[in-house]
């Protein structure tokens, strides 16, 4: 009776820099040997040449014809088998996909001949999550009011009005489409054009900002207003510091718009909103909106006490982020953003707005989301917390619901996109602050001063302030503050 022995790879790890491990391995001579034998020996059973039967063509001929490919797929079967008993063995927690370590080769399978395999590649970095019970939060207080209602009901109006095409000019609310021509200010060079840019003409209580291009450009009622289709106006802005071409980030940019297109909106009667909602009377499309922005306030609500949650947390510990970890976290937080905002119901023209700051990310602003995102991660690993599948499916509903599109399209439309994970994440991330906020000891206040305070504080910086903003122009309550243990509704 033979006893089989066991091919050992010797493995060395090494600390080369923040959260980043080298994984040098040794693949022995008779491991070598034995995986391009499997590798021919599977081959021979299944090669089909002309004059030999299945199974029974010639070994020399099997490598003359195939010997590359077979020795390739013998080297990716070590590489890949090798790479995953280190990683189960060592504990490693890869980020993403390893790299060839500096100064190391891309070898060869050679028969006969040790195998040397040197990666490196990031991993979750080590820390301990902090104290996390008895968080002291503020939750802002709002009462929903018949004021609040009818500022719904005119905003409303034109989301649900009847569009007409204008040549101009151009007045508050006119929406416009044109070619852009990106440069940098004081050079020819073009960085980048598109032919379907949007823009709106601000608002008047916008104090003149609006977004164009994904940013928020100050004074775009000025350059907008009064202008008619055919125009060419240019339009200046900073790059933000998280843009995908890096030549532009943080610098002065030129756009040249040439607005081909325009239209403005004829404001819905209460009528023809309460026919368009799917309601019999404008009482009861009021009493409806009533409840819609306390679901919003609501949702506001919860939001403002995960991001104390996230804020608090993220103050109680500090660690090395990895430093080849890529821009797409960035984006990819920013996707987390948007469908946030469109789940509770903001408007999409407010969402890309806000979308607009929040891109505008400082690099200080960025390693603070790194940061948030690991130590989520540990948080809901360390709860037992998971995002189900049906959780998730009522996540994809709500937003198809947001945006007036059956659940299966938009099921589809973020399967394309790869961004049915994100949803998860984003309910993962929520579930472990919301058990954080169960335990906590939670103080309300008036919306009103939380809004101040919250815009004083966000003041000169990138990021979407914490501010209960529905309704747009709503008063706080007049309720006295008072404290609660974990007294937070969902």
């Amino acid at each position: 009776m033979s006893t089989a022995t066991t091919i050992e790879n010797t493995v060395r790890i090494t600390d080369t820099g923040p959260a980043l491990k080298r994984i040098d391995i040794t693949i022995p001579t008779a491991k070598v040997n034995e995986q391009i034998e499997s590798a021919f020996s599977g081959l021979a059973s299944q090669a089909v040449v002309p004059g030999f039967r299945k199974g029974h063509v010639p070994r020399g001929l099997l490598e003359k014809r195939f010997g590359d490919a077979v020795l390739q797929e013998a080297r990716q079967q070590l590489v890949s088998q090798a790479y995953q008993q280190a990683l189960e063995a060592n504990k490693i927690r890869p980020i993403g996909q390893p790299e060839l370590a500096p100064g190391a080769v891309d070898a060869e399978l050679v028969r006969g001949k040790d195998f040397f395999l040197s990666l490196e590649v990031e991993v979750m970095p080590e820390f301990e999550l902090p104290a996390w019970e008895g968080l002291a939060l503020r939750r802002p207080i709002l009462d929903i009011e018949p004021k609040h209602v009818e500022e719904e009901i005119e905003r409303l109006s034109y989301r649900l009005g009847n569009p007409a095409q204008i040549e101009g000019p151009f007045q508050p609310l006119d929406r416009m489409v044109g070619k852009a021509v990106v440069r940098l200010k004081g050079d020819d060079k073009v960085f980048f054009e598109t032919d379907n840019a949007l823009s709106v003409v601000p608002a008047e209580d916008d104090a003149g900002k609006g977004p164009f291009l994904g940013l928020l450009v100050d004074g775009l009622d000025a350059i907008l207003g009064g202008k008619k289709v055919g125009d060419v106006v240019t339009i200046q802005m900073d790059g933000p510091e998280s843009h995908e071409i890096i030549e532009i980030r943080g610098k002065p940019l030129s756009v040249e718009y040439t607005i081909n297109a325009a239209e403005r909106i004829a404001p819905a009667t209460r009528e023809e909103i309460a026919s368009k909602i799917g309601v019999e009377t404008v009482d009861l499309m009021r009493e409806n909106l009533k409840g819609v922005l306390e679901r919003r306030r609501d949702d506001e609500q919860r939001s403002a006490l995960r991001d104390q949650v996230f804020e608090q947390l993220a103050s109680k510990v500090d660690f090395e982020l990895p430093a080849r970890l890529s821009e797409a976290q960035v984006g990819r937080d920013l996707e987390r953003q948007r469908l946030e905002m469109l789940y509770r119901g903001t408007d999409p023209e407010v969402v890309e707005s806000r979308l607009a700051e929040i891109r505008s990310a400082t690099a200080d602003e960025t390693r603070r989301r790194l940061k948030l995102f690991f130590l989520l991660g540990k948080l809901a690993e360390t709860l037992g917390v998971e995002a189900t599948e049906g959780e998730v499916n009522g996540r994809i509903a709500a937003i198809a619901r947001s945006r007036g599109m059956r659940p299966d399209a938009m099921r589809a439309e973020l399967d394309k996109s790869n961004r049915v994970g994100e949803i998860a994440l984003q309910i993962r991330e929520h579930k472990s602050a919301d058990r954080v906020i169960s335990k906590a000891v939670i103080s309300d206040i008036p919306a009103e001063k939380w809004n101040e305070e919250a815009q004083a504080k966000t003041k000169g910086m990138s990021g979407t302030p914490s501010t209960v903003s529905t309704p747009k122009k709503a008063s706080a309550s007049k309720a006295p503050a008072k404290e609660s243990k974990g007294k937070s509704k969902d």
